[in-house]
C-alpha cells in the first residue's frame, strides 16, 4: 500500500526535537515542533503549511525564525498551533524585528497562530504587508480536541503537564484511498484534479448516487471529454479504501496519572508513535523532577496504547554513546506492556 504521509525526525535523538511529515505526490508537509531546522533543506521548509508546537521551551521553538525568514515575500500562508500563550510568543518573535520594507513586498505572506485555551481555540493573524500588525481582533471558536481538520485528515491533541502546558499530537487520517491506475486506463480516464474532488466526496460522506465528473484520456489525440459516474460505482471501479494512518508525537511530559491516561488515549492504535525518552529508568527520580519520561515509561505507554511501531527521541546528552541502552529498555517495556494487553 502506498502511504500518503511520510514522517521523519529532523535531527538525531540527542538534538532538538522536530518531526517532519511530508505528503506523497504533494509539495506539502506539516511539522511537529520547530527546534533547529538546519538539517532540513530550504525546499522542504517551504513545503510546510502547518506547524504544531508542543510548548515554547527554546529547543522546541528555536527554528521559528528560520521558517519565517524563508517564507517572507512569498505568496503563502503559514499556520502555527500551540498551547495557551503561543500567540503572545509569536508576537514577541515578530516584535524583535523591523518590518518597514515588507509593505512593498508583492506577495502578502500571512501568518496565523492558534492556541488552545481550555475549551476554546483562539486565533490571531498577521500579514507582512501590514508590518505584521494585526488588522482584526483574535477569533475564538469552540475546541473539542481537533486542532485542525480538512477532508482527508485531522490533527488532534492532548494537553499534558510539563510544569507548563505541553501538547501531544496525533495525525489521524480518516481513511486511505488508493487509485487503481489500471482501472483508470480500462475506463479511458485520465488523472487530474477531478481525482481530488472524488476523494473529497468520499471523505465527506457524499451520497453514493452523487455524480462525479471525470476527465477522459487523450489516447488517440482527440479532445478530452467529461464522463459522469455515480460516486458509489466509481469507488467500486477505481478505488481501494483502507484504514488511514495514525502518527502520534509525545514529548516533554511528566509520568503522572493524568498524563498517562491522556498519552495512552492520544496514541491508541497508532501506526507509529514518536515519543521522548530522555532518561534511563535508573534516573526516574530526576525524570520526575524535570517532568520528563524515562525510556521504560515511554515503552510502557506505547505498549498500553497498542501502537504498531515505536520511535524514541529527545535523549539526554548524559547518555551519549549509550543509545542502545535507552532503546533496549524501552523495547522491553513495550513488549511486556503489549503482552499484558492480550
Amino acid at each position: 500500500m502506498t502511504l500518503r504521509f511520510h514522517p521523519r525526525l529532523i535531527n538525531p535523538p540527542f538534538d532538538d526535537p522536530g518531526l517532519f511529515i511530508s505528503f506523497l505526490f504533494e509539495k506539502r508537509a506539516i511539522l511537529f515542533d520547530v527546534g533547529d531546522l538546519s538539517r532540513l533543506s530550504h525546499r522542504d521548509i517551504l513545503k510546510i503549511s502547518h506547524i504544531f508546537v508542543s510548548h515554547t521551551h527554546m529547543d522546541h521553538f528555536f527554528g521559528f525564525d528560520m521558517a519565517l525568514r524563508l517564507f517572507l515575500g512569498r505568496e503563502k500562508e503559514l499556520h502555527i498551533f500551540g498551547p495557551k500563550g503561543i500567540i503572545k510568543n509569536v508576537e514577541g518573535k515578530l516584535a524583535g524585528y523591523s518590518w518597514n520594507l515588507t509593505t512593498h513586498y508583492p506577495h502578502p505572506f500571512v501568518l496565523k497562530a492558534t492556541e488552545v485555551d481550555g475549551h476554546n481555540r483562539v486565533t490571531q493573524s498577521w500579514s507582512c504587508q501590514n508590518k505584521f500588525v494585526p488588522k482584526h481582533p483574535v477569533a475564538t471558536e469552540s475546541f473539542s480536541g481537533a486542532l485542525f481538520k480538512e477532508p482527508g485528515f485531522a490533527v488532534r491533541c492532548e494537553e499534558l503537564d510539563h510544569g507548563i502546558a505541553s501538547l501531544g499530537f496525533l495525525l489521524d487520517e480518516r481513511c486511505h484511498i488508493q487509485i487503481k491506475k489500471e482501472a483508470l486506463t480500462e475506463l479511458g480516464l485520465a488523472p487530474g484534479p477531478w481525482i481530488s474532488e472524488f476523494k473529497a466526496a468520499l471523505f465527506n460522506g457524499a451520497a453514493p448516487d452523487s455524480l462525479i465528473a471525470a476527465q477522459t484520456g487523450d489516447i488517440q489525440g482527440g479532445k478530452p471529454e467529461t464522463m459522469k459516474m455515480p460516486l458509489g460505482r466509481m469507488s467500486e471501479k477505481i478505488a481501494i479504501i483502507t484504514p488511514g494512518q495514525r502518527i502520534a508525537y509525545i514529548t516533554d511530559a511528566a509520568f503522572s496519572p493524568s498524563n498517562k491516561e491522556k498519552m495512552i488515549r492520544l496514541a491508541k492504535g497508532a501506526d507509529r508513535l514518536f515519543i521522548e525518552a530522555p532518561f534511563l529508568d535508573e534516573a526516574a527520580a530526576m525524570a520526575k523532577q524535570k517532568r520528563h519520561l524515562t525510556a521504560r515509561q515511554a515503552g510502557w505507554i506505547a505498549g498500553k496504547a497498542g501502537v504498531k511501531q515505536l520511535t524514541l527521541f529527545h535523549f539526554s546528552p548524559r547518555y551519549t554513546g549509550m543509545e542502545e541502552m535507552l532503546e533496549n529498555e524501552a523495547q522491553t517495556a513495550f513488549e511486556n506492556a503489549s503482552c499484558s494487553n492480550s
